[in-house]
């Protein structure tokens, strides 16, 4: 019996081959969908084929469920169905620097990104007032190298505990261990400055100055074991001058942040983020 048609985001992966758009296409077709929005890509590198399309189903969600799993065991396919605009459970991380956290709660409350957060954990209590300030809930768990195994502990526990679906790395600055990284593979997104590895360790930017760089920018990717190394979700630059100081670059460095981890949260949020080895194909 039909229903009110729901608006569905389905991504999948698979090794490419002919026919593949035409099952899902025609897959949706016999449940009565309205495909609104389709992207694929074959990746001549790999030999894996990904697509996203965004469709208005009638059928109920256990039956569209089952048919995608019937034609993905004859299609080898990883795939996710997810609401479309549902709202993606999250865990912002934070030290220290304010500006990417700020963001991510102002863009939130602005309803301009599609994600809920249900807590901010602070490895310092520098930011509780402002987590407090937009109604969020603030956790503390403090870092050190004899604590390290304990925090990561509770920080895991803690995410299942209010089953967060992705953990912002907000300028968190605390390696996360090997077993943390695996843990949260493909559901864990850090921003860094994009001078890495050619200014490594504390201000950066004022090592940038004294460089005379004329370029600046930011990297967000996922979190993995090799320290900011994973799959590059999303990347963003200005340009600079002599005329630059310091301070005007970090200001600047700090905008740059702030919109490249805005745009990879979002992206992710919105499942337009596949996995293909070390890298990302991202359907914007």
């Amino acid at each position: 019996m039909s229903t009110e048609p729901t608006a569905w985001v389905l991504s999948l992966s698979c090794p490419d081959r002919p026919g593949i758009v035409h099952a899902v296409s025609g897959l949706l077709a016999e449940h009565g969908g309205n495909i609104t929005e389709s992207q694929q890509f074959g990746d001549p590198d790999t030999g894996l084929f990904f697509m996203r399309v965004e469709v208005a189903v009638p059928s109920p969600r256990a039956e569209l469920e089952t048919a995608i799993d019937v034609l993905a065991s004859s299609f080898d396919m990883t795939w996710s169905l997810d609401v479309a605009g549902r709202r993606m459970r999250t865990v912002v991380m934070v030290s220290k620097a304010a500006h990417c956290v700020n963001d991510l709660l102002f863009r939130e409350r602005a309803g301009t990104l599609p994600i809920d957060i249900v807590a901010v954990v602070g490895n310092h209590e520098t930011l509780r007032d402002l987590a407090e300030f937009y109604g969020k809930r603030f956790v503390h768990i403090p870092v050190t190298a004899d604590t390290k195994a304990d925090a990561e502990a509770a920080l895991l526990a803690l995410t299942e505990e209010l089953a967060a679906e992705l953990v912002v790395l907000a300028r968190y600055m605390q390696i996360l261990s090997p077993d943390l990284s695996q843990a949260l593979h493909g559901r864990a997104i850090n921003i860094h400055h994009s001078f890495l590895p050619s200014f490594k360790g504390a201000r950066p930017y004022f090592q940038a100055h004294d460089r005379g760089v004329k370029l600046i920018g930011a990297t967000a990717h996922y979190v993995t074991a090799d320290l900011d190394e994973g799959p590059i979700i999303e990347q963003d630059v200005e340009r600079v001058d002599h005329t630059h100081t310091p301070d005007t670059l970090t200001a600047i460095g700090a905008d740059v942040e702030r919109r490249a981890l805005a745009r990879a949260v979002r992206w992710h949020a919105e499942h337009r983020v596949l996995l293909d080895g070390h890298r990302t194909i991202v359907f914007k």
